[in-house]
């Protein structure tokens, strides 16, 4: 069993923002000062940091590709078939390795890709929670002498997330939802070796096991979301037994905030000025404030405030228009969670951050890009927590019309009630031995 307050090494990758995102919600349990990046980390073997980076790049590269008509498509297709994720009906054995598993494990065993950090590693060793799975499979390969974990961060899982021999691996699993236990167990995984957590959110959203963040962040947010009070006049009486008696009616402490997040590889800033463009004559009247999360990208920064100023929203700058960059991801990962407390309306691709509807966000989708996208779209929309984005060349019409029905309250309330929202505390649970009083998660979604 653990000892109380165990720390553990938290491994994540630089490769797109979703991994590093789990790990962001985890550092508290970083043993050795926060944090490691298995791909860029001091020391890392000149033939290992560029296994990583070519990896990164083809990743990237494909990812803005992919919006490109005739040739976009198709390679990202061949890239995208390469990571497919199986049909889970009918149900059925899927435990037999893929190319990219062996492809993997070519690069593990007999290119090394790992092996120093893990070696680094095993001098003092912890328990050691990996949110990508080549750490993982490094560890067990070269015998790691403590446990090893891997947090999935979909809905939905490729078999490249597991060992070569499911069957005879040590791996253990955090699972974000049911979905992810019962593939899992599809792959061989043996049922012991798999934690249904919910995704690990952090807890600076959350407020404790009590979820004190969230309540308070989630009044305010329905006031701005139902300004005509069409869903909590429906629903008061469940709305004062969840979020304490006297909370309606609602009040805020911000502006009605629409905040859209560009992916680690920038692909979708288009779509993000076509918005802005649609809600110019609100945002010159004051009607809502439009948060863009450039992330750590300069590049996509700078194309925002140009067209910006050439869609003449100079002023708006600001005031109600804001351009978010971070020059490093800890720094973007610190902003952003704490923007999300003052955010009603989270426009993004279906990725990781679909798990983020359990703080009480609705979430409008742009397209996906990946199979695990279309994944996590499906599993939103299971929840009630997200809807498929409409036109965004008329985002002034159908936004204003879905906050004046209350449709995006209805959302917003669907996200905390039926999404998970505290597996940070659950994770941590489990590796430090503390208890804490949480809710049981469903199996199915």
């Amino acid at each position: 069993m653990p000892s109380h307050h165990q720390k553990a090494y938290v491994v994540s990758v630089n490769m797109g923002y979703g991994h590093e995102r789990a790990a962001y919600a985890l550092r508290d349990l970083a043993a050795n000062g926060g944090v490691i990046t298995a791909n860029q980390y001091p020391g890392i073997p000149k033939r290992d940091l560029a296994l990583w980076r070519e990896s990164r790049r083809l990743y990237e590269a494909v990812s803005r590709l992919q919006p490109l008509p005739v040739i976009g498509p198709y390679i990202f297709e061949v890239m995208d078939y390469l990571q497919r994720i199986e049909p889970i009906y009918p149900r059925r054995d899927l435990s037999a390795p893929t190319a990219q598993v062996k492809q993997t494990y070519l690069m593990v065993k007999d290119l090394g890709l790992g092996k120093h950090l893990i070696e680094k590693l095993a001098k003092d060793p912890k328990p050691l929670i990996c949110t990508f799975f080549i750490p993982a499979f490094a560890a067990e390969v070269y015998d790691y002498p403590e446990d090893i974990y891997v947090v999935v961060c979909d809905a939905d899982m490729s078999r490249a997330w597991v060992a070569l021999d499911p069957k005879k691996s040590r791996i253990k699993y955090f699972a974000p939802n049911g979905r992810v236990v019962e593939r899992l167990m599809l792959y061989g995984i043996r049922r012991e070796n798999i934690y249904l957590t919910g995704f690990p959110l952090p807890k600076e959203v959350i407020g404790g096991p009590e979820g004190t963040i969230i309540k308070k962040d989630l009044v305010g947010r329905l006031c701005n979301l139902d300004p005509n009070g069409i869903f909590s006049n429906k629903y008061i009486k469940t709305l004062e037994a969840q979020l304490g008696a006297g909370t309606c009616p609602f009040k805020t402490d911000h502006p009605l905030t629409l905040t859209f997040s560009v992916g680690g590889a920038g692909a979708q800033r288009s779509l993000a000025m076509q918005i802005v463009k649609s809600l110019k004559h609100k945002l010159m009247r004051e009607m809502i404030t439009v948060r863009l999360a450039a992330g750590t990208k300069q590049t996509v920064a700078k194309y925002f405030t140009e067209e910006i100023k050439e869609l003449g929203l100079k002023k708006a700058l600001g005031r109600n228009l804001f351009v978010d960059m971070q020059p490093n991801r800890s720094d973007y990962f610190h902003e952003f969670t704490e923007g999300l407390r003052r955010t009603d309306i989270l426009w993004t691709k279906p990725s990781e951050m679909s798990f983020y509807t359990g703080i009480g966000l609705p979430i409008i989708m742009s397209p996906s890009i990946g199979s695990q996208e279309q994944f996590n779209r499906v599993w939103l929309k299971m929840v009630g927590g997200g809807v498929s984005q409409n036109d965004p060349r008329y985002t002034d019409e159908w936004l204003f019309d879905w906050i004046e029905s209350g449709g995006l309250a209805r959302m917003a309330w669907n996200g905390y009630i039926e999404a998970p929202t505290h597996g940070s505390y659950r994770i941590d649970s489990i590796i430090t031995g503390e208890k804490y009083e949480l809710e049981k998660l469903p199996m199915i979604v």
